[in-house]
């Protein structure tokens, strides 16, 4: 660790201040686990930390708030029609490697990002833009695209319709300014290596903003070893530990950290294959689902797909469990559907080989075993569950999705039809069409819209939500400034640095 800690004192003094000697290096412990650091692919929260230290965009988040912030945008104007954002890039924005980063920057990592033979996972957030979701659907072109570019620090982009949250998005690493050549990274730091589960970084000397980045070298050590990442933290060795540590370990129990994050643990149906592709067969399943006994593990039960944010309501959740009524709404399904009464079901459960996977696997067997369902349990390492998804044949999946910014869209773009995020073949014309009002409105009409739509979505069936994650960080708030809880659980590096206020221990007598 490198916010290091000198004592000086006296023999004759029975208590002392702890004078720091702060020097500008960091340590983080992680899960062990590989990063994917190319911002247009990387799917999971740990690499978007990661990111945030190597890429920057026009936007990054406010550390406490999440807000928006401009980054590489030196200012920003919005059209009175709302359709066009024009963004004046920071004159001294360059590349690691010296080399400019202007509008033609910008617009050519965006233009990668919607390749459509790239496949981004979160390509379909630019669909605002107007001929972006042509052209990573492959029908369109790129130069249909509408990003202008104006001189060199000048991008004007065109939208389809008003879009009053496309700053939030531009805040994604999938969307920072990269360059074509390899090695070279546009944010506070640069990746000096990364092996045998040590990545090193180190401060950027061209970074616009570099003379207030106050940290030299960022160290992360992935660790599965609980009890000796607490050790390191107890002894000084780490500043940061993200989830990986021993709680019951840590001595000064103020560093540890636990907050709802804006989540949720859910299980979906991948509606591809009958009868689980009909929402009334769905809905008799989810009657006889045990949910007190599914959430029992959950720290936040979610009852709804989306964490609520300030100022959106959200609909009625799913909690009920009534088995006569799913033999009900099960004969009825059959019925509409012109089977038999007698006509045997099967449906497969899909999980990774974990324990807690297999405890929820075991509920849902249970329960609809009791409606005369033929349940199989598909397994799989849990190492490659998620790149499994789209190709296994299974009807029940799960998922843990983090908003990748603070609104209910973050969420609900993942069942929208066309979906660069699309797990689910489900779809319904309704969602899509309150998705496309909702655009269309300003602030307490567009969350009532987006709100209607998960209501759709929870009462097709197609979800059913288990809990809302809580997050585990252990730090040091009163050493370590720039680091802030927040719903998202991103901490922009950039803002990291010691603090300035001494640790008073009591009672402790010192040698010089």
């Amino acid at each position: 660790m490198s916010f290091k800690k000198i004592l000086f004192s006296s023999l004759f003094l029975v208590c002392c201040t702890v004078i720091f000697s702060e020097t500008t290096d960091f340590t983080i412990i992680d899960m062990v686990h590989p990063y994917n650091l190319d911002p247009h692919t990387a799917n999971y929260s740990s690499d978007a930390q990661i990111l945030t230290g190597l890429y920057e965009g026009l936007f990054t988040y406010d550390p406490a708030t999440l807000e928006p912030q401009p980054a590489l945008a030196e200012s920003f104007k919005i059209s009175r029609d709302k359709l066009r954002w024009t963004f004046t890039i920071k004159e001294n924005a360059r590349f690691s490697n010296g080399d400019a980063i202007t509008a033609q920057s910008i617009k050519d990592a965006w233009i990668a990002v919607l390749n459509p033979e790239l496949q981004a996972p979160f390509s379909s957030l630019l669909d605002c833009i107007k001929g972006a979701r042509e052209y990573r659907t492959g029908t369109g072109s790129a130069e249909d695209v509408g990003i202008t570019v104006q001189g060199r620090q000048k991008l004007t982009v065109t939208l389809t319709s008003p879009t009053e949250y496309f700053d939030s998005i531009l805040c994604h690493h999938a969307f920072s300014a990269v360059s074509p050549k390899k090695g070279v990274y546009s944010g506070p730091f640069i990746l000096e290596s990364y092996q045998d589960n040590i990545l090193i970084m180190k401060k950027n000397p061209q970074y616009y903003d570099a003379e207030n980045v106050v940290l030299d070298t960022i160290t992360v050590i992935q660790s599965d070893d609980l009890a000796e990442n607490a050790y390191s933290f107890n002894t000084g060795s780490a500043d940061w530990i993200i989830s990986a540590a021993s709680v019951d370990s840590i001595i000064d129990y103020q560093s540890i950290v636990i907050n709802a994050q804006f989540a949720t643990e859910y299980l979906f149906f991948k509606a591809d294959r009958a009868p689980w592709n009909r929402a009334d067969f769905r809905n008799a399943l989810l009657a006889a689902v045990p949910w007190a006994e599914l959430r029992s593990q959950a720290f936040v039960p979610a009852e709804t797909f989306i964490y609520p944010v300030y100022g959106y309501e959200s609909p009625a959740g799913i909690n009920d469990t009534d088995m006569d009524e799913a033999r009900l709404l099960l004969a009825q399904a059959k019925e509409n559907a012109g089977m038999s009464s007698d006509e045997p079901l099967e449906i497969t459960i899909a999980v990774s080989d974990t324990e807690y996977m297999f405890s929820q696997a075991a509920l849902l067997k249970q329960a609809w075993e009791e409606l005369g369902i033929t349940v199989h349990i598909s397994k799989t390492p849990e190492s490659r569950y998620l790149s499994s998804i789209s190709g296994w044949v299974a009807d029940i999946f799960s998922y843990t999705w983090i908003g990748d910014f603070s609104d209910p869209l973050a969420f609900l773009e993942l069942f929208r039809s066309g979906s660069s995020m699309k797990e689910s073949a489900w779809s319904n014309p309704e969602y899509d069409r309150l998705l496309q009002d909702a655009a269309l409105e300003n602030s307490g009409e567009r969350l009532e819209l987006l709100s209607q739509a998960e209501d759709v979505l929870l009462s097709d069936g197609v979800v059913l939500p288990i809990s809302h994650p809580v997050t585990l960080n252990i730090i040091d708030q009163q050493a370590v400034g720039g680091w802030y809880p927040n719903a998202l659980d991103i901490h922009p590096l950039k803002y990291l640095a010691p603090k300035q206020a001494p640790l008073f221990i009591p009672n402790l007598v010192m040698a010089e």
